[in-house]
């Protein structure tokens, strides 16, 4: 069997798991999501536990186990306590303002850049920049329950001005490491 498949999921105190077909429906305190299972994958829901489980062994089904089970256990996380993911804003006049289901960005271009949230993700902004490097840099902070919505959010966000490697300036995840180079060096 599938190492990742065969582990069971638990399920937090306020968490509930209800399957209907091939669809599971979680619920918990930060929301609602369901997931589509594959069609050779089952799931059984008992003490607290979700136990996924494959129809054969075929190739198609083994894949398949473990990536369900993966899903499945994000859903169950992100109703629970929720999935967050952090960017930093660097640049000289770099700004971003969160308005209601969008948020507003002011990244050196002619015209603020206005990007809408989807469905289920929430922002916020930093209240105060920090300085490094002699940059300023400014944390926009993203949450959802839903990890995949989440990190196409993030993802499309970074897109907007990806960080060079000369100064850093842009928006990259707060975890991310952006490879610097030397530039011009102008000697003669």
């Amino acid at each position: 069997m599938s190492r990742i498949g065969k582990l069971p999921i638990k399920l937090g105190d306020k968490t509930k798991a209800i399957v209907a077909g091939q669809k599971v429906n979680f619920e918990g305190p930060k929301g609602k999501l369901s997931v589509d299972l594959p069609a050779k994958v089952k799931v059984e829901v008992k003490d607290g536990q979700v136990n996924v489980l494959r129809e054969d062994d075929s190739r198609e089904a083994r894949s398949l186990h473990g990536l369900a089970r993966t899903i499945l256990a994000n859903a169950a996380k992100g109703v629970s306590t929720g999935f967050e993911r952090r960017l930093d804003i660097r640049g000289v006049g770099f700004r971003a303002e969160v308005k209601g289901k969008t948020v507003q960005l002011s990244l050196g271009y002619s015209h603020p850049v206005v990007f809408n949230l989807p469905e289920g993700v929430t922002a916020e902004v930093d209240k105060a920049p920090r300085t490094e490097d002699s940059l300023p840099t400014l944390g926009l902070t993203l949450r959802s329950a839903d990890k995949e919505a989440l990190g196409a959010a993030a993802v499309k966000i970074r897109a907007l001005r990806p960080p060079e490697p000369y100064k850093g300036k842009g928006i990259k995840y707060s975890d991310e490491k952006v490879r610097r180079k030397e530039g011009k060096t102008g000697t003669t």
